[in-house]
């Protein structure tokens, strides 16, 4: 098996506990932790330690003779600039230092807010201008960047899944784009995991949604197929917006924070 000894961090938060007992139940060496306690009982053979990733010779150590480090633990909602940088900045740069010194290939929670102000009615690939829509959406295109010239300058693999919305069901008209399922977020892991040659993508996390906002360059080479479409809950979702700019842009709500233009922005802005 590629890759088979893992730190997972942020393994406590809701997506990171999915992939914990995923990777543990398919025979992955899972090495869990986050900065709080996981919830209820370790899946059989996971060991958890307790680490805050902004915290450098913790995360080396942590990550010592790991083939791949999955990251998840950041802070994953707009805040400060102050309450960003540590985890998702600084974080990021301990956790591809330690993949450095490890030769292990990282895969990253990116997020779809590294483009959100993209206009809805676009439909882009991964080679779209990056849009941010807030210091979070900015703190991950910086991990993009780190990871590019991570392998660029050192040979660190690693992918950058721009994770939509990834929870049980869409509960929202935005969410019908770019829902990502469960078992899809276990799908895409686990190709970037086993694929042989990695190098560096960043990548739509999402599910084969039928309204889907993106299309995809590197599904196939790496060889994720999802299977799950967010339409079969269309019927069920709330289809109300909570205003023109949210409703507007792909970033949503997100958008919308704090917005202070005095009218919409041109939809040509280079």
């Amino acid at each position: 098996m590629a890759h088979k000894t893992l730190l997972l961090t942020g393994a406590a938060g809701a997506l990171g506990r999915v992939l914990t007992e995923a990777l543990a139940a398919r025979g992955y060496n899972v090495r869990a932790t986050d900065r709080t306690a996981y919830p209820g009982p370790l899946p059989a053979g996971v060991r958890f330690a307790h680490l805050d990733v902004a915290d450098y010779a913790g995360t080396m150590r942590a990550a010592e003779g790991v083939d791949a480090i999955v990251h998840f633990g950041a802070v994953p909602v707009e805040l400060s600039f102050e309450e960003i940088a540590q985890a998702n900045l600084r974080g990021a740069n301990h956790v591809f230092e330690a993949a450095k010194a490890n030769r292990a290939r990282v895969i990253f929670a990116s997020s779809n807010h590294t483009v959100g102000f993209t206009e809805r009615a676009q439909t882009i690939d991964e080679d779209a201008p990056l849009r941010p829509d807030g210091y979070y959406g900015v703190s991950k295109c910086y991990g993009e960047m780190l990871g590019r010239m991570m392998f660029d300058k050192h040979g660190v693999e690693s992918a950058h899944l721009r994770i939509g919305s990834c929870i049980p069901k869409p509960l929202t008209k935005r969410h019908l784009s770019l829902w990502l399922s469960y078992p899809d977020l276990i799908r895409l892991t686990l190709a970037c995991l086993q694929t042989p040659d990695l190098g560096f993508r960043a990548v739509w996390g999402i599910s084969k949604n039928t309204r889907a906002f993106w299309r995809s360059k590197h599904w196939a080479a790496i060889g994720y197929a999802p299977e799950d479409d967010s339409e079969k809950f269309a019927s069920e979702v709330d289809m109300t917006d909570t205003g023109p700019v949210a409703e507007r842009f792909q970033g949503g709500d997100f958008c919308a924070n704090g917005y202070t233009r005095s009218g919409p922005g041109p939809a040509d802005l280079p």
